[in-house]
């Protein structure tokens, strides 16, 4: 039961990062669904779960889900910065578009 949780949240991960790479359409909120059933499955399971007594692999697939969610937080992160640039872009249009240019360097002009 472990093992097919961390691999269908494997799955989900490699999925939303590959499409963010690719600039793909993506469905952020089928996405988050998503994570969020795998994460809850799987803090229900580690409740009863001996971490000595897990096999081999498990602990592989553990270590690569783990190398995926650090890549996907890195593109996540990508995006998310993305986006603040985009909106700090739109925001100075704005105020330059709103300005009548009475306080500019050069009167007249924005």
């Amino acid at each position: 039961m472990l093992l097919e949780s961390l691999k269908r949240l494997e799955a989900t991960v490699e999925a939303e990062t590959e499409a963010l790479a690719a600039n793909a359409p993506l469905d952020l909120d089928a996405v988050n669904r998503a994570k969020s059933r795998s994460l809850l499955e799987l803090t229900r399971l580690a409740r009863g779960i001996d971490v000595a007594a897990l096999d081999a692999e498990t602990g592989i697939v553990l270590a690569r889900l783990r190398d995926k969610l650090v890549r996907n937080q890195e593109a996540v992160a990508l995006h998310l910065r993305a986006v603040e640039e985009v909106g700090e872009t739109l925001q100075a249009s704005l105020q330059a578009a709103e300005s009548d240019g009475t306080y500019s360097m050069r009167p007249g002009r924005d």
